[in-house]
């Protein structure tokens, strides 16, 4: 019976990770000033996208954030900041160009990547935090 106890806890075991993974959103996140903090303490890994509506290359990144949702749910968590109406982080933060991505790992700050970079830029440089 200690085997068969060991099998059934390991499948519950996968079965609860599993659904904490279907938790994890496939989809950029709306962040503002009010949640921020708490957006970035939710989830091991956590990418905010600052942007502005009328910012040309952080509306040529968004597909890209869009495709890294869904393509690392479960690992990574993607946010968007809209800095225009969200200045008090971005002030934070420093931000003094967009479009910027601030990474944070365990709620803690843990880089940021400046710019409207290739997808396979952003994968590298947050691959090692994975």
């Amino acid at each position: 019976m200690d085997e068969l106890e060991a099998i059934r806890k390991k499948k519950m075991e996968q079965i609860i990770k599993k659904k904490e993974l279907e938790s994890y959103p496939d989809k950029p996140i709306n962040v503002t000033d009010a949640n921020f903090n708490e957006f970035i303490s939710k989830y091991p890994l956590v990418v905010i996208d600052c942007w502005a509506e009328w910012c040309g290359p952080c509306r040529m990144l968004a597909p890209t954030i869009d495709e890294l949702a869904a393509q690392y749910r479960g690992k990574i968590v993607f946010g968007k900041l809209n800095t225009d109406q969200n200045r008090a982080t971005a002030m934070q933060y420093k931000l003094s160009s967009i479009p910027a991505m601030l990474v944070f790992k365990n709620g803690k700050f843990a880089g940021q990547i400046i710019g409207a970079v290739p997808k396979e830029h952003i994968i590298q440089q947050l691959q090692p935090l994975m």
